[in-house]
């Protein structure tokens, strides 16, 4: 079993190291690259102000945040959702750099870059040309972001789910997979069985009359044509 977390973050601002701080996780949780259900999402007090231009990427504000946990209170639920298990990140310097920010203030064990699958380096090497932002990745991909009308760490992190499958070229594959083990269930199932007899005999397709004229011309070909085997 290949256990994968799909993670992303909001933040306060660019710089953890300038004092910005986490306001909101969210995880997606894969197994053999296949959605399970299971995800981890929290809000954050940042214990700071949030200035009007991050609020206006994300929407998160001072107020809405106040009465949130400070990351200290929500610590160990993440790192008991991530496990060791490798994350999956698009653009991964910035949130792993916010995260070990937090996660070195409580002394605890911090996110090696070697667990870590940056999908933003993926789509550069894919797609040289880009721009590979999530949003033009789900316009390459036909993945529908409608949704997002803003930043969302949860909502971001279920679209960069089905951006990392298509950039590694493993939708159609599922898909097969998906559609085998449909068949595999039917025959399980009576599938299998004898088909049922029709309630109600189709109509004829030719009239009398043209059956009649189809003998008729039968007959003149004589007795070794091909069509009286088939009478």
């Amino acid at each position: 079993m290949r256990r994968e977390i799909v993670l992303d973050t909001e933040t306060t601002g660019l710089s953890a190291e300038g004092g910005d701080r986490l306001v909101e996780i969210g995880c997606v949780e894969l197994v053999n690259r296949m959605p399970t259900g299971n995800e981890f999402h929290v809000y954050i007090n940042p214990e700071r102000d949030v200035p009007v231009e991050a609020a206006n990427v994300h929407g998160l504000t001072a107020e809405f945040l106040a009465d949130k946990p400070v990351f200290s209170r929500v610590a160990r639920k993440f790192l008991d959702f991530i496990q060791a298990d490798t994350l999956v990140i698009h653009n991964a310097d910035f949130d792993v750099g916010f995260l070990n920010m937090e996660l070195r203030k409580l002394s605890a064990p911090l996110i090696s870059g070697n667990r870590v699958v940056d999908t933003l380096a993926i789509a550069r090497r894919k797609h040289p040309g880009g721009p590979n932002t999530l949003d033009a990745l789900c316009k390459r991909y036909g993945i529908d972001n409608s949704r997002r009308t803003k930043h969302g760490a949860l909502l971001d992190s279920l679209l960069l789910a089905e951006v990392y499958i298509e950039l590694l070229d493993e939708r159609q594959g599922r898909m097969q997979l998906a559609a085998a083990g449909q068949k595999s269930h039917q025959a399980k199932s009576g599938a299998d069985l004898k088909a049922q007899a029709r309630p109600k005999a189709l109509p004829a397709r030719i009239t009398d009359e043209e059956a009649k004229a189809h003998t008729a011309f039968i007959e003149t070909l004589g007795e070794d044509a091909i069509w009286r085997r088939y009478q």
